[in-house]
């Protein structure tokens, strides 16, 4: 079977690894990668070395067409993103796509293969966002798949509902939880040699992204944080991985690296790679920002979580999570009722730690349409 898996950002590729690596190790599938988006833009770190790095060199890498990040240039880099995939699925002949989440250059990869009746298997369908635009996007891709396979049961159970059917959609758990289970984390010293953040000292792990979604007020959200920043600064290391390709993003990027350049005990960094970053969260204090990372990898180990705003409102809230609004004196106020909290106890939310295989599996019992004429 020939398999495509897109990777639009270092958000799922990493997420993917162990799907990816089970693919390449099965004599049953042909496996393409193609890397789009923001892996090549040098903006974001170009993360397109983490894909190579990683021994999955990709079959095709399509160049970043990201502008402007403000909404005309979202959309202009939408369009554009369809018309490369426009000639990617003419010339690339594939059984079936691989797409995980909710961004929209993923959305732009899955429309445009729509009208060549190619199947999508779709990844962490029927979670809910409700302060960020992939909410739609999520649902969306949804309604284009063929296949699905989530997180967590509760979220099948909404695939179901959006479907309106139970025919192909499994409930497989976290590709996650299988990276978490697996992966030999790194130690701290290695953390230090590889990123040049000591994580000996008490570390609050940080991302931050724009809500791009709801009305609410982009500067006072900042102004809030950056203020908490600072005090909790002065007890903390703080560890910044810097926001991804997002409406706002890069106007975000400039707002860190001015309030990182005015603390000496913060590092910010473009990615640290699924390695480094779930590394530095096992070493971390507590995980703050409003990542759906802080949801699912954060409740293997389990760490305490402060998701502020509204980015991540929806999902399912594991006891390790302490929902915050964006201000200054509640930011502060959840640090203190996290620091006086016992260890957070181990969630079982998103699985077992075989997903990948329970993909592989039904992927291989999923019967392929006839090839659609282009």
């Amino acid at each position: 079977m020939r398999i495509t898996v897109l990777t639009s950002s270092r958000a799922d590729f990493g997420i993917q690894l162990p799907l990816l690596r089970a693919l390449r190790a099965d004599p049953f599938f042909q496996l393409h990668v193609i890397a789009f988006g923001s892996h090549a833009d040098r903006r974001f770190g170009h993360t397109l070395d983490e894909v190579v790095a990683s021994g999955l060199a990709p079959t095709l890498v399509l160049p970043p067409v990201l502008v402007n990040d403000d909404a005309s240039g979202i959309a202009l880099a939408m369009a554009k993103t369809m018309e490369q995939f426009s000639s990617a699925w003419r010339d690339h002949g594939t059984d079936l796509i691989v797409a995980l989440g909710d961004r929209y250059e993923m959305f732009a990869a899955v429309a445009a293969a729509l009208p060549f009746g190619i199947p999508v298997a779709h990844l962490h369908g029927g979670e809910t966002t409700l302060g960020a635009m992939d909410n739609a996007l999520r649902h969306s891709i949804t309604h284009m798949s063929a296949l699905h396979f989530t997180g967590a049961e509760a979220y099948r159970q909404r695939v179901q509902q959006l479907v309106g059917s139970d025919v192909n959609v499994h409930n497989t758990g976290a590709l996650s939880i299988d990276n978490l289970r697996s992966m030999q984390l790194l130690s701290i010293p290695a953390i230090k040699d590889r990123f040049s953040c000591d994580v000996s000292q008490p570390t609050v792990l940080v991302t931050y992204h724009p809500e791009t979604a709801g009305t609410h007020d982009e500067d006072a959200d900042w102004l809030n944080f950056s203020n908490a920043l600072r005090t909790i600064a002065e007890r903390y290391h703080i560890l910044v991985t810097l926001p991804n390709a997002d409406t706002h993003g890069l106007r975000l990027r400039e707002r860190w690296k001015v309030l990182l350049a005015d603390m000496p005990s913060a590092t910010g960094v473009d990615s640290l790679g699924a390695l480094g970053y779930l590394s530095c969260m096992n070493h971390c204090a507590f995980v703050l920002g409003n990542s759906s990372s802080g949801y699912v990898e954060a409740s293997f180990f389990p760490k305490h979580v402060i998701d502020l705003g509204e980015r991540q409102t929806g999902r399912i809230v594991t006891p390790n999570i302490q929902r915050c609004r964006m201000d200054t004196d509640a930011i502060l106020a959840a640090v203190k009722i996290t620091e006086a909290r016992p260890p957070a106890s181990a969630q079982g939310t998103y699985g077992d730690g075989h997903a990948a295989q329970r993909m592989i599996g039904l992927i291989k019992q999923f019967p392929l349409p006839s090839p659609r004429k282009s």
